[in-house]
């Protein structure tokens, strides 16, 4: 499976994202500058297989940087565009053949552009690309009917599950320390499904249809 990780220009914690960067990716994994994403890089001497965005809020240490980069292709955007610099590069990934995307600096004080990434998890299941957004406190993507969690797998202690787009219908929850049998979940009754915990050494996830948005999370 191709695998890219795009790193954005939310709030970046070095010491997870290098952590994150050895434990999930190989010497084939894409890794993509979304604009002020490239100060990453920059601060961190890590080289970018390609950089993207209109660059208009890199420092002059990282303009010099980019046009240092050589090797790396460089995509730039007009600041007066449709897409977000994220989406731009999430697009560019899946049109490369990307078949999973881990998203690091998705998240940040600006909830507008975190919503925003959460609509790139649908355009990536629509395309059947698996998008993973992450930060040192949270493991965000969608999940299939049929899912399996382990316990030894999860990344932090709590699991919340939240509908997009619509209604879940027949959301069955085994496993967990609070388990559902056939709940008819909609955005006005999620209070129900945050912070469950898997209980048992596996857990399953099942659901009629929808798009279901899980979210791994630690205190």
């Amino acid at each position: 499976m191709k695998n890219a990780v795009i790193v954005s220009g939310g709030n970046i914690d070095t010491d997870f994202a290098l952590d994150f960067l050895k434990k999930n990716t190989t010497e084939d994994t894409w890794r993509i500058a979304a604009d002020r994403g490239l100060e990453f890089f920059r601060n961190t001497g890590l080289i970018p297989d390609a950089a993207i965005g209109d660059f208009d809020s890199l420092s002059s240490e990282g303009m010099e940087y980019l046009e240092s980069l050589a090797d790396t292709e460089i995509i730039r955007l007009k600041p007066e565009k449709d897409d977000s610099d994220t989406q731009s590069a999430v697009c560019f990934a899946m049109d490369r053949g990307a078949e999973r995307i881990f998203v690091l600096g998705a998240t940040g004080k600006r909830i507008d552009h975190l919503l925003a990434n959460f609509g790139l998890l649908v355009l990536g299941a629509e395309r059947g690309v698996e998008i993973i957004l992450a930060d040192p406190w949270n493991y965000m993507k969608l999940v299939k009917s049929g899912t399996i969690l382990k316990k030894t797998e999860q990344f932090g202690k709590y699991v919340s599950f939240f509908s997009l787009n619509g209604d879940v219908p027949g959301l069955t929850l085994k496993g967990f320390k609070y388990p559902l049998d056939r709940h008819y979940l909609t955005a006005a009754d999620s209070g129900l499904t945050v912070s469950n915990e898997i209980a048992q050494e596996e857990a399953s996830i099942e659901f009629d249809k929808g798009i279901l948005l899980m979210l791994m999370t630690k205190d």
